[in-house]
């Protein structure tokens, strides 16, 4: 399994590109990217974040696991007013934690596993895990979302625990 990249690295800053449509390959890194999800353990990652430079995401927010949702070139189609706090990380920084408020649903439109084009909706943990892995996918990390001095605070804490 490929390792997660580490914060800094630039690719983490980079917006992924387009796919162009789901091939064995594709199939190939999502089940990569599943087994590196549930290790962590996680309920969505992003390409990127392994340094796969293409628009894929999984998100599995499910109780038992093994539900996990492959999108290629995921997109937020509708997002709800209604907004949900919650605590989110990311394993290519360690260790720590912000707290962030993102609408708590949304509609993502995505090419599915059979390369064919989908809407779906997503509510809660789920709709907080895609959003978060859109955030990647854009070059976008959580703690972007949080005040300069939250996020200097942040990184700052990462990097102590890093050395």
């Amino acid at each position: 399994m490929r390792p997660y990249l580490t914060w800094p690295d630039k690719r983490l800053q980079m917006a992924a590109a387009e796919v162009e449509a789901v091939t064995p390959e594709t199939h190939a890194i999502w089940d990569e990217m599943i087994a590196a999800m549930d290790a962590m353990p996680g309920v969505g990652l992003a390409a990127v974040q392994l340094g796969v430079m293409q628009r894929l995401a999984v998100v599995d927010a499910s109780e038992g696991r093994g539900q996990a949702v492959r999108m290629a070139n995921p997109v937020i189609l509708h997002a709800s007013a209604q907004m949900r706090t919650h605590e989110e990380g990311s394993p290519n920084l360690p260790g720590v934690w912000g707290k962030l408020a993102r609408p708590r649903a949304v509609t993502v439109g995505f090419l599915n596993a059979e390369g064919v084009a989908e809407e779906r909706d997503f509510v809660g943990l789920w709709a907080t895990s895609v959003q978060h892995q859109i955030d990647h996918l854009d070059g976008k990390m959580f703690f972007d979302h949080l005040s300069r001095t939250k996020r200097a605070m942040l990184i700052k804490k990462a990097l102590k625990g890093m050395r």
